[in-house]
């Protein structure tokens, strides 16, 4: 976005660099707010810790709706789709006249987006599947259904050598009578291998991310599933802000 406004290339460089140094982080960066280590992170000043710590506690940031703000109707609905950046999401604004997720998703169907310049079909598709994540964070599940398929999860992955703690969080963990996307968390002496057999478990129908301590996957059903392997010392205080709603973390913050 602040490419797009033109904004100064250092200031757009600086927050490449803070991206690129969060990306590296061998913890999660929840957890460097929590215990308010931010500053600590190379490039992350007083400015950049404000931010991070709002997005992080509210899931929202003021300064980035302000950004979204100044864009074409639109745009900031296509931005919400993980895969379409904003150079993206001006060329299919600018080109095809797309203001929305339905309109996006019929242009990929009738073909119309691969023939645009720098897209091609495997790209598309990419799109097409965050489109079908996105709408499935939107659904939501009796927990009685959910469940078993997390204990189901649990009990394989409680079987793989060195894993020390596992559990839910989330809605699940707060026992909600629905749930969307399940949350779980643990610990274990070689994380690589927990995310390995948990993106390998026969009831995963698509990968949707896979990285060294956390991945996401579809399961069947259309169930998303989320597993975060963190640091033993972290386990507590990290499976409580995944598991408090937003407003009790902000809460929590504030006493």
């Amino acid at each position: 976005l602040l490419e797009l406004k033109g904004e100064n290339q250092f200031k757009i460089r600086a927050y490449q660099k803070v991206v690129r140094s969060i990306e590296h982080l061998p913890v999660e960066v929840e957890q460097l707010v929590a215990e308010d280590k931010l500053k600590g992170v190379p490039g992350v000043g007083e400015a950049i810790t404000k931010k991070i710590t709002e997005l992080v506690t509210t899931g929202h940031l003021d300064y980035y709706e302000e950004l979204k703000a100044e864009f074409p109707e639109g745009i900031s609905t296509l931005l919400d789709i993980s895969s379409v950046g904003p150079k993206t999401a001006m060329l299919l604004s600018s080109e095809l006249g797309i203001r929305s997720v339905d309109e996006l998703e019929a242009a990929i169907v009738g073909g119309k987006v691969a023939s645009l310049p720098r897209m091609g079909d495997k790209i598309t598709e990419n799109i097409l599947r965050h489109i079908q994540a996105l709408r499935r964070k939107d659904q939501r599940i009796p927990i009685g259904e959910a469940l078993p398929v997390v204990d189901d999860i649990l009990t394989r992955l409680g079987q793989v050598p060195g894993v020390r703690n596992l559990a839910p969080a989330g809605s699940l963990r707060r026992f909600r009578e629905t749930v969307g996307d399940i949350d779980l968390m643990g610990t274990a002496d070689n994380a690589s291998q927990v995310i390995q057999t948990f993106v390998n478990l026969p009831q995963v129908k698509e990968i949707l991310a896979s990285g060294a301590t956390k991945a996401s996957v579809v399961v069947a059903g259309g169930l998303q599933v989320d597993l975060r392997i963190v640091e033993h010392d972290c386990f507590g205080s990290l499976l409580q802000y995944f598991t408090g709603s937003k407003q009790h973390n902000i809460n929590l913050r504030e006493r």
